[in-house]
This record gives C-alpha cells, structure tokens and sequence, in this order.
C-alpha cells in the first residue's frame, strides 16, 4: 500500500470518546481544544465547556473531532433556532447567542489588526446588528438530481461535505425564499430537465423576489410552462442562465425592475438578480448611514468611492457631498449604477469602469484629488489602490471589509507607508450565524 492511501486511511480512523475543555473559537467557529499539547478542532463547541469528543480525522500539528456530548454548557449556550442546524452548512454559530457572536467577531477583527497589521484602533465602534433571523435576501441555492434518493434537493451545501443538505426551509433566507426550498425541489423534480439544473440564484427586493435557473439544456414548452406556473402561484419572477451571467433574461422576455431603497437618503437602486447586492437589506441601511457619518462629507468636498458597484455609497454619497466619482471593475455594475443616478435625478456623481488590482496610471480619475474617500473591496483587499489613495490627497477613507486578515494588512501599509491613523474600527453582523465577520474602519491623516 502506498504512503498517500495510508495517511489516507488513517486519518478516518476514529479514536475512542475523550474528554476536553474547550478554549477559544477558531476563525470559523469551530470551538478548540489542546489535548496532550495539540491543537483539536470541535464543531459546536463553545469556549468554558468541558465536553466529550471523538476526533476522527488527525493531521501533524493538528486534529479533528466530533462533538459526542456537552458536559458542561456554557452560560453563552442557546438553543439553535433551525431543525437543520449542525447539517447544513449555511450556519456555524447559531448555538451561541447573538450578542457573543458579535464579541467573537470583534475578537477576530482585532486580532487581525494585531497580528497581521500591527495596529490597533483608538476607539472600538458600538457593533451593528440588526434581525438575525430571515434577514438573506440574497443567496446561490445548489439543486441536484439525486438518483439514489429518487428525488431532487433544493438548498445549501452539507457542513463539510460537497453535498446538498436535504432542507425543508431555512431560518435565515428572506421570506419568501424561506418557504420555497421544497417547493422549488418539487417544481425541478418534475421538469425534463432536472439533472441539468445545477443552481438558482434567488434576490428578495423591496418590491418583487426573483429565482434565476441555471440551465445546462434548453427546456421544452412543457418545462417552461411549469415554471411559469411556479412563478404565477408563489409571485416571484422566473428568470433562466443558459451560459455565463451575460445570458440571464426573464423568462417571458420581461419582468419589473429589482429595486432597493435607501429612505434615508430618498435613493432607489436598481439591480439585476444576479448583481452583486449586500445580502441584509436592514443592516445595509444602517452601514450606509453609519458610513456616511463616520466620512462626515462637507457640502464642498470631493469624494472618491472605489469598488462602488451599483452605487449603494456613492449615490446617497452626492446627497450630501459636492462631487463623487465611482471606480469599479464590473462594467455591467458601472452602466447601472450611471442608470441609477439618473433614476434618482443625481447629476454630480460619475462613474468609471476599470480594473482596480491592475496598474492605474493614465485613468482620467486617478490623478484628481479628493477630500475623502471610501473603500469597499471584495476580500482580497485593497492594496493596489492605497498608492493612488496617498496621492489623491484625502484626509479620511472609511473602509468596509468582508474580510479581517485583508482590512488589517491594507492597514498596516495606509499607517506605516502613508501616513494614516487608525482612529476607530468595528464589526457589523451582515451575515448573522456564521462566521463571516464584515467590519468597518476610519483612518484620517
């Protein structure tokens, strides 16, 4: 037997119960236990708990288990709100109780800052939090026929596995997406087509739901007009993906326009189902409001918004700023948003398509200058654009992450390479439950 299929079995080996006290959170909420100097990871543990475990996959400086039994709870412990919790792999957390999923959040971002930046706010910003139940209004749903089963499943990945989770609803998707799993595996079960329908993108707006079926094979009339139906009984709007997102179109030809609305700033946003959109509408309220008053634009000032997408910053941005210029990669993102001023009768906001991890010199925004800007990167950061930052002259940047490691080095260089201070930081729960931690930082100069 080769080496490879021994390591290989024996990491499946399972040993017998042992006891343990649990002593952290991982980055993913695994609880961790050090058992005879290592490092074993717990599911569903919690810090304080002695617990009973089986660790069933061993690696050399670290192991895996399985949670048997809590011996002793922890007074953070709650009960989970979903049947399918510990299955399905859409929640991590929700055995502890919200407010202390908010203080290992917090925990995780400063501990960036520490470890990875070398820096630390001088003031921890009060955490956002909003429902923490039915709050997705976005979401990529896996389908799968699956022949042993006799039946299709409808849902989130299996925690762990590359599995579907047989769900028969979810806690935290949106209503009515929440109701719809089974209804949606019922509908693809009965289609021509239903092994070749591997996902659906689902968007709850203000004002309609839309479901986007991908589709590998063209469907029949029969097909189309099941789907039609489907979309008539439970109102929402059927769309189809037969390529790339450049093929998404409604399945009639026609549907009403997706929108979200920012009251506080009179905007309406326009989307597409499958646009990139902040998956809690309430909580995506309060950031904007909370960033909007933590940049503090004055009536005169120019305001930067790089990776703006559609406009959810720059938009309520020119309400109260004199000039605000939108930089994004996605030019589809970059069209809507320039329809979106429009919409809203804004008419000192611009918008600019280019690729913002690549050199940036010659773009007719990079040389201006700006007394203020704002950063939403996706989870790889924002490093390329700091330089451009530095140069253009403003003497604050608000800066939203999705991911603490990326925000904590990008502010170890604004600080030691630029001349920033790291004033205040905090977390907000767009994603409640899980581990996903999404923060917000202010540095001025």
């Amino acid at each position: 037997m080769s080496r490879r299929k021994t390591a290989a079995r024996r990491a499946q080996v399972s040993r017998p119960p042992e006891e343990a006290t649990i002593v952290d959170l991982a980055h993913d909420g695994r609880g961790v236990a050090r058992i005879d100097g290592k490092t074993v990871f717990v599911p569903d543990a919690l810090p304080g708990e002695t617990v009973r475990l089986i660790r069933n996959s061993f690696h050399a400086t670290f192991d895996e288990a399985r949670l048997e039994y809590v011996l002793t709870p922890s007074p953070d412990r709650v009960v989970p709100h979903c049947i399918h919790f510990g299955l399905c792999g859409g929640c991590a957390l929700q055995h502890l109780a919200p407010a202390k999923q908010m203080e290992f959040k917090q925990h995780q971002l400063l501990e960036a800052f520490e470890r990875i930046g070398k820096v630390t706010p001088k003031k921890i910003l009060p955490p956002l939090q909003g429902d923490v139940w039915r709050y997705r209004r976005r979401a990529r749903l896996g389908a799968k026929w699956v022949v042993k089963k006799d039946k299709v499943l409808v849902g989130f990945r299996e925690r762990g596995t590359p599995y579907l989770a047989e769900l028969g609803s979810c806690a935290v998707l949106k209503s009515p997406l929440d109701q719809l799993l089974q209804p949606l595996a019922d509908l693809i079960a009965g289609l021509a087509v239903k092994d070749k329908i591997p996902q659906i993108e689902a968007a709850v707006a203000d004002n309609a739901t839309a479901l986007v079926f991908r589709n590998l094979a063209a469907m029949n009339d029969e097909d189309l007009g099941k789907l039609r139906q489907f979309g008539e009984t439970h109102a929402v709007q059927i769309y189809l993906q037969p390529g790339n997102y450049g093929t998404v179109a409604p399945l009639d030809g026609k549907a009403e326009p997706l929108v979200y609305r920012l009251p506080k700033f009179d905007v309406e946003i326009e989307f597409q189902p499958a646009d990139f959109i902040q998956v809690n509408g309430d909580l995506n309220q309060r950031m904007v409001e909370q960033a909007i008053e933590l940049l503090a634009p004055a009536a005169d000032d120019h305001v930067m918004d790089l990776f703006c997408g559609l406009g959810n910053f720059s938009l309520p941005l020119a309400r109260v700023a004199a000039q605000v210029v939108g930089v994004d990669g996605e030019v589809g993102l970059i069209e809507r948003a320039r329809a979106n001023a429009r919409r809203n009768g804004i008419n000192n906001a611009t918008f600019h398509a280019a690729n913002l991890a690549e050199k940036y010199d010659g773009q007719p925004w990079a040389n201006l200058k700006f007394d203020k800007i704002l950063l939403d990167p996706p989870r790889a950061g924002a490093a390329e654009m700091l330089p451009m930052v530095d140069k253009s002259g403003a003497q604050r940047v608000v800066y939203i992450s999705c991911h603490p490691a990326s925000l904590a080095r990008d502010a170890g260089l604004l600080v030691r390479e630029h001349g920033f201070k790291l004033k205040s930081a905090g977390v907000m729960d767009m994603f409640a439950h899980t581990a996903h931690v999404e923060s917000i930082a202010v540095f001025e100069r």
